[in-house]
Parts: C-alpha cells; structure tokens; sequence
C-alpha cells in the first residue's frame, strides 16, 4: 500500500500583500513533507520563481500548482477519495483532541487548506473539510500552524528527509555555517 501523501492548498493569495508569506508556506511545505502546494485561483509568477529555483537547488520532489479554482481543486480531491483538512484555530484541537489519530487513520491522500485572509464560511462544512483543525485555539501564522501539523503528520521525520536532485546540502555541525555544492548527491 503506497505512503499517503500530503499536499497543501493555499487559498486568498494576495500577490502584493502576501507574496513573502506564501512563499513561506511554500518552503514550509517543501521542507517539512507535503509532496507539493496549490496557490488557487491566482497565479503568482515571482513566488513560481522562487519555489522552482529552490527545488532545482536545494532538490525535491515538491510540485507547484496555480491558478485552478478552489472550488474545482476540492471537488477533484474529494473524487479521487482524499480527504481535506482545513487548519484554523477555531477548530478541532490538535493537542486535547484525537483529529490527528483520525485522520491518520484513514491512511487516504491529505489536503490541508491553509488560509492567507479570512476565509468562507464553507470551509468549514463538510461540503469541503473532512477536519477542522486547530494547532491552538489562538490567533497566529498560518505557516505556523502549518509546520505544527506537518511535523506532527509525519512524526518528526521528516527533519531527517535527504531530497532528490539536491545541488545543495547544509552540513549539520555545533557552531558555523557549512554547505556542499554537488552536481552529483
């Protein structure tokens, strides 16, 4: 039975406003597990730039996706029997309740939606959400929530992920910086 694999949706991106934050989603995203990200409904060509350069870098796979609707990205998900997870911190809570066991056990293909302005209220029915989730019942980042629940998703392991492709590496050490560049990892 093949791995679930997580993918992220990005909705209300505001190229001139949010172009800095998505962009952390993204490399979030990337970087803690999910197999790739859709910016819906808009296309952003300089946060596009960054990510694939990153990936053609820093290695991958990690797959982006823009300017479909939301609407026909949920329906899509849904028919190919994957679940979705909206994170908000109105919902279900992350620590004091048994959402992540439930969604793991579903062993299904995870959409997380996270959200860069106030979202509509149909996120929250079940007509698009499987699962509410809260990483805490407190305002805060919307990349935040999302490493929290990523890094939960996959129990810690994806800090130790080696990427495909890589032409850069940050080698691990106690004080400094240290990488390698390779064309051959």
């Amino acid at each position: 039975m093949k791995k679930p694999k997580v993918v992220v949706l990005r909705w209300g991106h505001r190229p001139k406003r949010d172009a800095r934050l998505t962009t952390h989603v993204a490399l979030t995203a990337r970087a803690l597990g999910a197999a790739g990200i859709i910016i819906t409904d808009i296309e952003d060509e300089k946060i596009k730039g960054t990510v694939e350069k990153v990936v053609k870098n820093w290695g991958g796979p990690f797959f982006l996706e823009m300017g479909i609707p939301w609407q026909k990205t949920v329906e899509k998900w849904k028919e190919k029997g994957g679940i979705i997870v909206h994170l908000t911190a109105y919902g279900e809570n992350i620590e004091e309740s048994n959402v992540l066991e439930r969604i793991k056990a579903l062993k299904k293909d995870v959409l997380v939606i996270v959200g860069s302005q106030k979202v509509p209220r149909e996120f929250f029915s079940e007509k698009v959400s499987d699962f509410n989730v809260a990483v805490g019942n407190q305002p805060h980042s919307e990349c935040s929530s999302l490493a929290i629940f990523l890094d939960r998703y996959f129990n810690g392991k994806e800090l130790t992920k080696n990427f495909e492709n890589a032409k850069i590496r940050i080698i691990p050490q106690k004080r400094g910086k240290k990488i390698v560049k390779n064309d051959n990892f």
